[in-house]
C-alpha cells in the first residue's frame, strides 16, 4: 500500500486545485457576460420596435393630414369668376371655355376657330 502524506497538497493537488478554481471563475464570468449581451439585446430591440412604432404613427399622422387637406381643397368652392368690364364680356374667360371644349373634343378645330373670330372681333 502506498503511504499518504497529511497536511498539505502535492504540486499536483495544487494545480488540480487552481484549474477547478479557474475554470469555475471562467464559466461564470462568461455566463454573466452572456446574460449581459442578452439584456443589452433585449433593450436594443425594444428601441427599435418604439422606433419603428413611432415611425409608422408619423407616417400615418402625416397621410391623413394630406388627405383631410385634398378633401378641404376638393370641397373649396371655385374662385368667382372675374367680373365683366362694364357690361362686356368676359373675353379671356370666354377663350377658356372654348379652349377646354376643344380639348375635350366637343368642339372641332373649324368651330373653335370661329367662336374665336366672333369674340375677339
Amino acid at each position: 500500500m502506498p503511504i499518504r502524506r497529511m497536511g498539505r497538497p502535492g504540486l499536483i493537488g495544487m494545480a488540480a486545485r487552481t484549474a477547478v478554481v479557474a475554470g469555475t471563475a471562467t464559466a461564470v464570468s462568461g455566463r454573466v457576460a452572456r446574460r449581459q449581451q442578452n439584456r443589452y439585446a433585449d433593450q436594443q430591440a425594444e428601441q427599435d420596435a418604439a422606433a419603428q412604432q413611432q415611425w409608422e404613427a408619423e407616417q400615418y399622422q402625416a397621410q391623413q393630414a394630406a388627405a383631410q387637406q385634398a378633401a378641404m381643397q376638393q370641397a373649396a368652392p371655385p374662385p368667382p369668376p372675374a367680373a365683366p368690364a362694364a357690361g362686356g364680356v368676359d373675353v379671356v374667360a370666354e377663350l377658356q371655355k372654348l379652349a377646354t371644349l376643344k380639348e375635350q373634343g366637343i368642339l372641332s378645330d373649324a368651330e373653335f376657330a370661329a367662336a374665336k373670330a366672333k369674340l375677339l372681333g
